[in-house]
């Protein structure tokens, strides 16, 4: 039989303590990362459009980001609607989980012949962006209904070597035309930054639709002048879209303008059933 002494009192009390500290860290440890876990969110997946560049869709990455969306805005090559439909398929094919493809103007025809079968792309946004049909082109989607005064705004077409044509606006048009709902100061770095399109690009073909098999979600601002109002409604009415949301006063760049809008749809389409 042992005896119990002061010292070994105190061992026992030590003891005691050091295991229970042990079980509060293991627990504490535990709470943290379950508290932590990441959930499993699509990867949202952005196309910009003419005329635009990757950084345009910075005030929705913002809002976006800080919840735990993992996020890619792809460089769109601007070179014709199936090549760069090819190559954002190809950066698709390297993403785990499922994606939702973000598309603004030209990029929207882009988005719909980038999906490749790809069974990961679970939702499709346009964002004052072109669903067109197989075999309908963005320039004649754009003149379907009139409002669009973008071809007087064009500047002299730069030759190519290899005789195509990159298209840019005017640079003392870019604001009124683009983003005539954003500071002229901002309005000015987009133009200076723009990047330009083929106008092959503008006048190839789409291939067969990816928003006659996956659902689609449209937002896109009354005052576009690039793309008519009436003619992204038609779209989107064809297109049997989930949710359609019509911005008051907002241009044809209204993911800059209207961030906090364009996020919150794209939220609706990554969470959807």
């Amino acid at each position: 039989m042992h005896r119990f002494t002061f010292r070994n009192g105190i061992r026992l009390l030590l003891v005691t303590l050091f295991i229970g500290t042990l079980t509060i860290t293991a627990l504490g440890g535990s709470m943290s990362m379950a508290s932590g876990a990441p959930v499993n969110k699509p990867t949202i997946v952005f196309v910009h459009g003419a005329f635009a560049e990757s950084s345009s869709w910075n005030g929705v990455l913002t809002k976006l980001i800080p919840k735990g969306y993992p996020t890619l805005a792809v460089a769109n090559p601007l070179r014709g609607v199936k090549s760069d439909a090819d190559y954002v398929a190809s950066v698709l094919k390297d993403i785990k989980g499922s994606i939702v493809l973000v598309g603004h103007s030209y990029g929207g025809s882009v988005i719909t012949n980038a999906v490749h079968s790809n069974k990961n792309v679970k939702a499709l946004v346009y964002v004052a962006g072109f669903a067109p049909e197989a075999g309908e082109t963005a320039a004649a989607l754009s003149g379907r209904y009139p409002g669009s005064t973008l071809a007087p705004t064009l500047a002299p077409p730069v030759v190519l070597p290899d005789g195509g044509k990159d298209l840019y606006i005017q640079q003392d048009k870019f604001h009124a035309q683009f983003a005539a709902d954003i500071p002229a100061n901002d309005a000015q770095l987009m133009a200076s930054t723009q990047r330009p399109i083929t106008e092959a690009a503008l006048n190839e073909a789409s291939g067969a639709p990816a928003w006659q098999s996956i659902p689609s979600w449209f937002i896109y601002g009354d005052r576009d002048l690039n793309i008519p109002a009436a003619v992204h409604a038609f779209m989107a009415k064809r297109a049997h879209s989930k949710e359609t949301v019509v911005v008051n006063g907002a241009s044809h760049v209204v993911m800059v303008s209207h961030a906090a809008a364009v996020a919150k749809l794209i939220e609706h389409a990554a969470t959807a059933p």
